[in-house]
Formats: structure tokens, C-alpha cells, sequence
């Protein structure tokens, strides 16, 4: 028990200390070669971290359904894109209209987490009808029909292939241009930090304890009155706010979106970086998040060194493929750490603390 007390304290310190250095590095003037396009004060390296934040922010929302629920779904990009579709659909239309712009942006903000809400319990309510597959069957045709509907502009609002681009005028200021990288960083930071405090709130919670046994076993549930149903369909909805959250911060970044964070290819994307991470795990999501949009972005540059052109063009072709460096990480990571790199550290934690109490328990026994 103490060792559990301990651990935990520990966990949550080194996350402040994180966090804490994270929300300082805008102010630093910190190089790193291979990982970082350039100082860790430059807009570019900013909008790297930032982005990798919010990855790993949308992994943690995705986290909470397939890590904590055991709901494989193939249709959390949808929700993403809700949000980023959603923010910057209502900023379009609440523009021209008489209400200050302060208020316009707060009330895009309110009315794209209630799309967001009432899209996860819709879509929660038809998919949690069925399980296993036939419910991430379910959960892919919903993704592909939302990703159809947004290519296609059948109402005029999505801006088809071209996206929706984010109205400025009616943005506060100090989230717009090149000159705010670190306000927009901040944000980033911010959403990753509530997301990840929101999950915990209800891992922790009685409902995250009956999810997770009606993960284990839904039957002995039932028979205990509960609802396993219920809870699932709370858990999948808190996920798409979470999701739609990250996708909000995802369009005030970009200033654009397009069609192509809707598609099942990007939830799979999701799915790669929590077992990356460690399923399970709400560290495995953060760091398989920051890992695969790092190695996503600086793995390109890496495919087309000098000295990878040199080699035989049997060792030259794969290698110059990013994809393939990704796959290929992917794979040795299921191989040789099938818990993700976070289960190879609390492997060794474990094995540390059995090895330290077993002569105290020798003593104990003797006397």
C-alpha cells in the first residue's frame, strides 16, 4: 500500500515538474539537432511541440474509450474533426453577425462541445448496441459517412476538399500570427494538462471502477445491479468532448482543416500511438503522442540524408520510406515491449520494488 501511495505521489510530481518545464521552454533558448526544426523559442519548434501536445491530448480522449472502456472503435477521428470542423463552422456563421467578437468566439467554443456531445452520445447509443467488432464496424461507417458528408459539401458549410479556413476577425488577437506561437503553444499545453486531469477525474472515479470491471466482466456486473451500458455510453461521450476539444486546438494552430483528419486512416493513427505508448496507460498516450508526431515529422528529413542515398538500393528503397521507419518501430515495439514503452518501465519498477522488499520480508519472517 505504501509503495502504491508512494508511486503515485511520485508520478504526479514528475508530471508537475514536466509540465512546469514544458510551460517554459517558449522562453529558452534550448537547440536539439534531429528533434527540433530549430530553438525551442522559434515559431517552428513551437508548432511541433504544440501539435504534438494536442496529439497526445486526442490519444488520451482515445485512451479513455479503448485503454479504460476496451471499445475498439475505428471512428474516433470524427469527433476530432467535429471540433475543428465545428469551431470553425461557427465562427464563419457567427461572424457577420452584431455580436461582439469576444463573444463570438466563446459562443463557437460552447456550441461546438454540445455538437461534440450530442454527436458521441448518438453515435455511442447505435454503436454500444453490439460489441467486439460488429461495434467498431458500426463506429467505421459512422466515420466514413462523416467523412463523405465533409469531402462532398452537401450543405455548403465544410468547404469540401478545400476545408474550412479559421476567420481571424472575430479570434482573439493573441492567438493569431506568427509573433503569438507561444500563447498558441500555451493552449496546446493547457488542453493536454485539462484533458489529462479530466481523465484521471474519471479513471478514479466509481464510474471509471465499474466501466473497467464491466471491461472484465459484464456479466458479474449485471448481476450487481449496475448498468454497464450507461457508463460505456458516459465513457465514449467524454471521450468525443475530448476529442473535440483537441480538434479545436488543433484548428486554431493550423488555421485550416481538411477532410483528411475525419478519415479511419487517422484513427488508426490513434490506435498505433497508444499501443506505442502502452495501452492501458495514460502516460503510454502522452508519450506515444509526443514520440509519433516528433518521429512523424523529423523522420522525412532522416529519409533523405546523403548517407541513406549511398547505400544498396535493397537497404535505400525501405529507408527512404518515413512509413516504413514508422512500421518498422511499430513492430519491434509489439515484439520485444508488448505493453508499450511505458509497460517496460513499470515492468522495471515492479521488478526494482520485488527485489527491495524481499529481504525485508526474509527479516519479518524471521522474527
Amino acid at each position: 500500500m505504501r509503495t502504491f501511495l508512494s508511486s503515485t505521489t511520485g508520478m504526479l510530481a514528475i508530471g508537475a515538474v514536466l509540465v512546469a518545464v514544458a510551460a517554459v521552454l517558449p522562453l529558452l533558448n534550448l537547440s536539439l539537432p534531429g528533434i527540433l526544426p530549430g530553438p525551442t523559442y522559434s515559431p517552428g519548434a513551437l508548432s511541433m511541440l504544440a501539435y504534438a501536445f494536442l496529439i497526445s491530448a486526442l490519444a488520451l480522449s482515445y485512451h479513455l474509450i479503448f485503454g479504460i472502456g476496451g471499445m475498439l472503435s475505428f471512428g474516433h477521428a470524427m469527433f476530432f474533426s467535429a471540433g475543428a470542423y465545428g469551431l470553425g463552422i461557427a465562427l464563419n456563421l457567427l461572424a457577420p453577425t452584431s455580436i461582439p467578437d469576444g463573444a463570438v468566439f466563446l459562443l463557437a467554443i460552447v456550441l461546438t462541445l454540445v455538437v461534440a456531445l450530442a454527436a458521441g452520445n448518438l453515435v455511442g447509443a447505435l454503436a454500444l448496441r453490439v460489441t467486439g467488432i460488429s461495434f467498431a464496424m458500426v463506429t467505421l461507417a459512422f466515420a466514413q459517412a462523416v467523412n463523405v458528408m465533409l469531402r462532398r459539401d452537401t450543405a455548403g458549410l465544410t468547404g469540401g476538399e478545400e476545408g474550412v479556413t479559421l476567420e481571424v476577425a472575430v479570434v482573439p488577437d493573441l492567438l493569431i500570427g506568427v509573433q503569438n506561437a507561444r500563447n498558441v503553444y500555451w493552449l496546446a499545453l493547457g488542453i493536454l494538462v485539462l484533458v489529462y486531469l479530466a481523465c484521471v477525474w474519471i479513471e478514479k472515479s466509481r464510474l471509471g471502477h465499474v466501466v473497467v470491471a464491466s471491461r472484465e466482466n459484464e456479466l458479474r456486473v449485471t448481476v450487481l445491479g449496475l448498468r454497464p451500458y450507461t457508463v460505456r455510453l458516459f465513457i465514449f461521450g467524454a471521450g468525443a468532448v475530448f476529442a473535440a476539444v483537441a480538434g479545436m486546438g488543433f484548428l486554431l494552430l493550423q488555421s485550416t482543416v481538411t477532410p483528411r483528419i475525419s478519415t479511419a486512416d487517422f484513427t488508426l493513427t490513434l490506435l498505433v500511438i497508444v499501443v506505442l505508448g502502452g495501452v492501458g496507460y495514460r502516460w503510454g498516450a502522452i508519450i506515444g503522442g509526443i514520440i509519433y508526431t516528433l518521429l512523424d515529422q523529423r523522420l522525412a528529413s532522416l529519409a533523405s540524408a546523403s548517407w541513406i542515398a549511398d547505400l544498396p538500393a535493397v537497404l535505400r528503397i525501405p529507408l527512404s520510406e518515413p512509413l516504413f521507419l514508422l512500421g518498422m518501430l511499430f513492430v519491434l515495439v509489439v515484439m520485444f515491449a508488448p505493453g508499450g514503452i511505458v509497460g517496460l518501465t513499470h515492468r522495471a519498477t515492479r521488478r526494482r520494488d520485488t527485489v527491495t522488499e524481499r529481504p525485508e520480508a526474509l527479516a519479518d519472517a524471521g522474527t
